[in-house]
């Protein structure tokens, strides 16, 4: 004859864990209330009458429209006058950015052929905007 023990079932005590949990959620939130940032203390630099104003430097802006046409600071021109113009820009001031905006629809190759130009020309401040940095420079006017 078979005698049958009995086995009790294995199992983990989840409320006590429940409890543990609940606690934990309570302390952290009351804990953030004292830890958050008030601000940062800083003073703001007094007037000066005899400071220099500097003049912000423009950038040269090369748009290329979806047809492949150079719009050079907005003057439609062809890479080989595009190439003059940079080139005359950046005798006068060396460290002029040069902002880069195509359309969606460009072709690579126009682009490519913009960025060769600038190679060539030693530019060293290229950059092309984000769609976002182009709204906003709608926004502000700097485009049209």
């Amino acid at each position: 004859m078979k005698i049958h023990r009995y086995r009790t079932p294995a199992e983990v005590p989840t409320a006590s864990m429940a409890d543990i949990a609940f606690l934990l959620i309570i302390f952290f939130m009351l804990t953030a209330v004292y830890s958050s940032t008030r601000g940062l203390e800083f003073a703001f630099p007094k007037d000066d009458p005899n400071q220099r104003n500097v003049q912000p430097q423009e950038a040269i802006h090369v748009k290329i429209t979806g047809d492949g046409q150079y719009l050079v600071d907005r003057t439609p021109m062809t890479i080989q006058q595009m190439a003059g113009y940079v080139d005359q820009k950046m005798k006068q001031a060396p460290d002029k950015p040069v902002i880069v905006h195509a359309l969606p629809d460009v072709p690579y190759y126009s682009m490519i052929d913009v960025f060769d130009v600038m190679r060539q020309l030693k530019v060293k401040n290229v950059s092309v905007p984000t769609q976002s940095e182009i709204e906003r420079w709608r926004f502000f006017g700097y485009l049209e």
